[in-house]
């Protein structure tokens, strides 16, 4: 059961917040995911450390806008901490989280999906990590809820990240790293008012292929505005992410990672591929061998699914290489061009378009 929440979005019980003030944005888009927005918000007014507030932004829909206003306040701001407004940019969520940016408040902005619910102590670990004022951004450990309840078995950890979660090979604890993923991400409102905000024309955007690497994209760049800052992932800041049965299928996981080859492209036509690769090489040459190593291991042993692992693995590889590829032609083509948000854009709704107006 949901605790009643404060003015400042702090649950029954819960003390007063100390350090920086924490605003969350949650980006949501289709009726469908009705039941996971509901609890995502909830998992958010029952943090150990309140959240400043809670903007949920509404990607392009009217209907779940009012139907999210009539739940939370039809002005679009209950008096809870939690307010409901529309994307005020094109579609997709760079700009829904542009959106949700300029309209916060707090002096840390963190942003949690809409298919997934945070662990209580979610916000106190970013926040604490934001003692040192060289940290920029945190990120934390995303883990998989998947709808047959349980892992596949021909479904390798390492590729979680295609299903938006955590996956083998990232260090454990608190650790720093090029970017953070950006379901489960916080960072500075100064980092956003020195390198702008999150890049239209990359990640997803309503059209049918699963892209990605708009998190990516900005934390390169964050480096390039703030040469000494640092980026962490600490692993206690976990949330539960909602994996759903079409997700669980082959097919998904070929076309999210061609998908992803096809967004590596463009980030590293903008950012060059020394730093937009730089990951990407350890774990290609290190942890993908070493998974498939793992499942052919597995198979000659005769546990389930270890051949389908050591293949998905090379599936994956292949598809993300062959996007990549298509990818640089098609930058080469066309320049790379995406659009870059300044830290005033966009400027928040209009008031005809806050939620319940």
């Amino acid at each position: 059961m949901t605790t009643s929440a404060s003015p400042h979005g702090a649950a029954d019980g819960a003390g007063p917040a100390t350090g920086p003030s924490v605003s969350v944005v949650i980006c949501v888009y289709t009726e469908d995911r009705w039941d996971d927005i509901v609890a995502s918000v909830a998992s958010v007014r029952e943090q150990s450390r309140p959240a400043l507030e809670i903007l949920v932004v509404v990607d392009h829909n009217p209907a779940l806008l009012r139907r999210l206003a009539k739940r939370y306040g039809d002005d679009g701001c209950a008096g809870d901490g939690v307010r409901v407004l529309a994307n005020a940019g094109p579609r997709g969520l760079s700009a829904g989280r542009n959106t949700g940016i300029a309209a916060s408040s707090g002096e840390i902005i963190a942003f949690l999906d809409d298919d997934a619910v945070a662990e209580r102590d979610w916000l106190r670990h970013f926040a604490e990590a934001y003692a040192d004022p060289r940290v920029m951004a945190v990120g934390g450990r995303t883990q998989p809820v998947w709808a047959s309840r349980r892992r596949p078995a021909w479904f390798p950890e390492e590729l979680d990240w295609a299903v938006g979660c955590t996956y083998r090979g990232l260090p454990p604890g608190r650790v720093r790293v090029r970017n953070v993923l950006g379901g489960n991400a916080s960072f500075r409102r100064s980092a956003f008012e020195l390198a702008g905000g999150f890049a239209s024309g990359i990640g997803r955007d309503g059209d049918r292929l699963p892209l990605g690497c708009e998190e990516t994209e900005l934390c390169i760049r964050l480096t390039r505005a703030v040469p000494g800052a640092v980026l962490l992932i600490d692993d206690r800041s976990v949330i539960h992410h909602r994996v759903p049965a079409a997700r669980e299928r082959f097919g998904y996981l070929w076309t999210r990672s061609y998908a992803e080859g096809l967004s590596k492209a463009l980030v590293t036509r903008s950012v060059g591929a020394q730093k937009g690769l730089a990951s990407e090489r350890r774990y290609t040459t290190r942890v993908l061998p070493a998974g498939v190593a793992r499942g052919l291991r597995d198979a000659l042993l005769g546990r389930p699914g270890g051949a389908g692992r050591a293949g998905a693995i090379v599936a994956g590889l292949t598809a993300a290489t062959c996007g990549y590829a298509v990818g640089t032609l098609r930058a080469r083509r066309s320049g790379g061009r995406y659009a870059v948000a300044a830290a005033s854009e966009p400027a928040g709704p209009r008031p005809a378009e806050e939620a319940g107006a």
